[in-house]
């Protein structure tokens, strides 16, 4: 069964509409006890996984390809096991060995995660439908089938960019729509923007959930919340951040371990005044406003307001929605492979509400 919320607006973010703030008040019927333990696919640094931790779950099991990523994980969820893992490799036999050490068969779980997606990405421009990235879909529900073998699988979560329901991904989409289903789950496909979720970015993407099917859950629907609207509300009271250079150390680096950034080195950095462009590499967010989707990899991350220097890491993270404390592992490169790949945790959050709602029958 195929249930589609859209939750898209014009501007993608609060301002102006008659959002539906979140109240979560009131005794929930769920308790950290009695809630489905999360396996978490594809985790990297632990977005997604932060928004349902915050939402009262427990991330039992995390996998991801990246050592940065896994070590960022274990730092900020010591209590998971958090694994290093291709899961091409592993297989979902491998996934399964991996949850029955930290998990007793028969209990009640549930699995979320996105997988990579540079080959839906519509930044991509050279994308192929037959990208070897675009069988991680199928490779997902694989897993998930295989999970159910030994565990009630309450829900799934899955998420991931616009771009898979293009037209030359059309088919793939329509296999994991009907994949889920046929796995006993109950379907809701949303289009969530981060800026209607408190987060100050204008990020778009696609959540699908499944419900099990047949157990009185209802439909999940997450609720919109306020929140920071602009990059000034994020980042405007911040000192400047470190500067790279070799031997640096963790005290010469202000405010927050990921309070860094490379050295300036373009000469369009000399003279801000001058207009760029909005290209790709060099797109200046304005402080009055939400930041786009905030970098797109590697070192490609935008250029912080007063366009004399990309962002930090911490900003990129604020602007993300991360909390303060939470600190990202690895070089600059992973770090910021890890900030981008992210779901912001206040729409994850957002999500696993909806979730405990829908498990409470509400």
């Amino acid at each position: 069964m195929m249930r589609t919320e859209d939750f898209r607006s014009a501007a993608c973010s609060t301002h102006g509409q008659e959002s539906v703030l979140a109240s979560d008040s009131g005794k929930a019927k769920s308790s950290r006890n009695t809630l489905p333990k999360i396996v978490s696919l594809f985790s990297g640094a632990g977005g997604l996984d932060l928004g349902f931790k915050n939402a009262g779950f427990t991330i039992s099991v995390a996998i991801d390809v990246s050592d940065a990523a896994i070590r960022t994980h274990k730092k900020n969820f010591p209590r998971t096991k958090a694994v290093v893992g291709d899961l091409i490799k592993l297989q979902p036999v491998g996934v399964l060995d991996h949850v029955k050490t930290k998990l007793q068969p028969g209990q009640s779980i549930a699995v979320i995660g996105g997988p990579p997606c540079q080959g839906f990405s519509r930044a991509n421009t050279g994308s192929l439908s037959s990208d070897p990235r675009n069988r991680l879909p199928t490779l997902y529900l694989e897993i998930v089938k295989e999970l159910q073998s030994l565990y009630k699988v309450e829900f799934i979560v899955f998420e991931n960019v616009l771009g898979i329901r293009d037209k030359k991904h059309v088919q793939t989409y329509k296999a994991l729509i009907k994949g889920i289903s046929d796995l006993g789950f109950e379907v809701t496909e949303k289009e969530l923007c981060s800026a209607d979720f408190g987060v100050p970015q204008n990020r778009r993407r696609i959540v699908l959930s499944g419900m099990r099917a047949g157990q009185g859950y209802t439909q999940v629907k997450p609720r919109k919340r306020a929140g920071l609207q602009t990059v000034r509300e994020a980042i405007g009271e911040l000192e400047e951040p470190a500067f790279f250079r070799y031997g640096l150390e963790p005290k010469d680096i202000p405010v927050h371990p990921n309070h860094w950034t490379m050295q300036p080195k373009s000469p369009r950095f000399l003279n801000p005044e001058v207009e760029t462009g909005d290209g790709r590499s060099f797109k200046r967010l304005k402080w009055g406003a939400a930041s786009p989707t905030i970098a797109f990899g590697h070192r490609e991350i935008h250029i912080h307001p007063d366009g004399r220097r990309r962002l930090s890491i911490y900003e990129a993270m604020l602007l993300q929605g991360f909390p303060e404390k939470f600190v990202l592992e690895g070089n600059l490169s992973e770090q910021v492979e890890q900030v981008s790949n992210a779901v912001p945790p206040p729409l994850a959050h957002s999500v696993a509400l909806a979730v405990k709602r829908a498990l409470d029958g509400r």
